[in-house]
């Protein structure tokens, strides 16, 4: 009696599962083997889609049949063995060879001309169909996209909310995620040591499992957190509409620290200016040693012996920089008269700012449609046209951020300024007192440019403290000369004037950085 086996397919594991397919193919088969006299020896049972070839059991099906260790095949339809016309051509030269191959839903004589032309004008259609429906499972999908919304599951830290549903935040693992990128950009972890704690404070993954290494690494660079969408395999980049879970800033800083450095090698010493100061001449990061009870930074570099500077000289440079920040009494009582005028006249502000935004935004909005038509237009390729894109979407995303923090209103902006103030007054004193990988955070925070040229420490503070720093002074109690905006909301000065405070406008909007 003649031996076959029989094949079954469903195009998803899901279909398999919870489906009742599988179950009417094999009922069909079993019919059709009755009816027939055909004895089935072999069942193959397969949860893959059949539009991509390397469908392990059906191969391995195949290869049974090409070693004549059974007679012949029956499988459901002529659809459910061959969605592609390659997989349909393996079949077909079983056939030739003389392999008995059934469809138990099609009445066909395969070894008749008519019956073949018949089975090969079906497979055909049914490529064609796979085609189709992958061509319009394509269009929904970057429909979906365009929208703002991400049609593929949500992740860690997000929830699905259905289809056509923005992700929301996970009210329990989102504080979670943000407190990783907060951790990384301290620069207190590598990837490795970062991953243990983010398990220690309770981050998992969706299986409750410890995130590995290459999930961490996966979520650090996924924009997604940001407020944008990005294919991993195209590289294309589009702008969500769902809340994003960490700033700008505190993306753009992980970005930059991952892309610099992502395997950092464990500190051994906690010397204050490890990899804060940079050789002027070859720009490379001096190296902290301690010799005969001091701590020395030297360019290890053979073009640069000479680069060398003593911990306590470069301590010195720091504090003469902070100093420069300390208020006088005066400039104590003209910054809080400036923030309660602030308070007093934010409204008006807030809406010439919030317009100037808008501009902005409208502005940006008409470069990109541009950008697409000259990309349509074939005047630019994809990896010009996807790059440009990016940095503008990303620009977008910021200033979004910025108008919605004005339009929600000028508590939090208001604040930022206090606390940038405090910040300023109190560097130099919180300096003095604080341990080296305190200081160390200070340092790195409130100066750049930090190069050591011979033995000397040329330093720089950041924007907008070196505002401060710089603000002109004057001793003859008359006013001072500032014909910007906020100087002119003073009502007089007795001995100095804090008009570093004129480019605040400036700041409030988040242009002179993060505090």
């Amino acid at each position: 009696m003649k031996q076959f086996c029989a094949y079954i397919r469903v195009s998803t594991v899901k279909q398999g599962e919870k489906g009742v397919s599988l179950q009417e193919q094999r009922a069909a088969i079993e019919r059709y083997a009755q009816h027939n006299n055909l004895t089935i020896t072999q069942w193959f049972e397969e949860r893959e889609t059949a539009a991509k070839r390397g469908r392990p059991l059906f191969n391995q099906m195949l290869k049974l049949l090409r070693h004549g260790k059974v007679d012949g095949v029956v499988i459901h339809k002529i659809d459910r063995s061959a969605r592609n016309l390659k997989d349909w051509a393996d079949l077909g030269e079983l056939i030739d060879a003389g392999v008995e191959v059934h469809f138990a839903n099609e009445s066909l004589d395969l070894h008749s001309r008519g019956g073949r032309l018949s089975a090969d004008i079906q497979a055909v259609i049914a490529a064609d169909y796979v085609r189709n429906l992958r061509e319009e499972i394509r269009k929904g999908f970057y429909g979906r996209l365009k929208q703002g919304l991400y049609p593929l599951p949500a992740p860690l830290g997000y929830l699905d909310k259905g289809k056509g549903q923005a992700k929301e935040p996970d009210p329990a693992k989102a504080p979670l995620v943000r407190k990783t990128f907060e951790l990384y950009a301290s620069r207190r972890f590598n990837l490795e040591e970062l991953v243990e704690e983010i398990y220690r404070f309770g981050l998992r993954n969706r299986k409750g499992r410890q995130v590995s290494l290459n999930g961490l690494s996966v979520m650090l660079n996924n924009p997604f957190y940001r407020g944008l969408i990005r294919l991993r395999r195209s590289d294309e980049i589009f702008r969500g509409i769902h809340q994003p879970i960490v700033s700008q800033y505190l993306f753009d800083r992980v970005q930059d620290l991952l892309h610099n450095r992502t395997h950092t090698k464990s500190v051994k010493h906690a010397f204050v200016f490890r990899r804060l100061l940079k050789c002027a001449t070859c720009s490379y990061s001096l190296i902290g040693e301690r010799q005969r009870g001091h701590v020395y930074y030297r360019c290890h570099t053979n073009s640069c012996p000479r680069t060398s500077i003593r911990e306590e000289s470069a301590d010195a440079e720091v504090e003469n920089q902070l100093a420069q920040l300390q208020l006088s009494p005066e400039e104590e009582t003209y910054v809080r008269d400036l923030v309660t005028k602030l308070k007093v006249n934010w409204e008006q502000e807030r809406e010439v700012q919030a317009a100037a935004i808008s501009l902005h935004l409208s502005q940006l909005q008409s470069k990109l449609d541009r950008l697409t038509d000259a990309y349509i237009d074939r005047v630019i390729d994809k990896d010009t046209f996807e790059r440009r894109k990016t940095g503008m979407l990303m620009e977008q995303k910021g200033l979004e951020e910025k108008l919605a923090e004005l339009k929600a209103g000028g508590a939090t902006i208001l604040n930022r300024l206090s606390q940038f103030l405090e910040r300023a007054r109190s560097a130099y004193s919180l300096y003095k007192r604080s341990l080296e990988e305190e200081k160390r955070d200070l340092v790195e925070s409130i100066t750049s440019n930090r190069r050591v040229g011979g033995k000397k420490l040329d330093l720089t503070l950041s924007l907008p403290f070196l505002d401060v720093a710089k603000r002109p002074k004057s001793t003859n109690g008359g006013p001072c000369e500032n014909r910007t905006r906020i100087s002119r909301m003073q009502t007089g000065c007795s001995t100095t004037k804090l008009t570093a405070l004129a480019p605040l406008p400036h700041f409030l909007t988040g242009g002179g950085g993060e505090i």
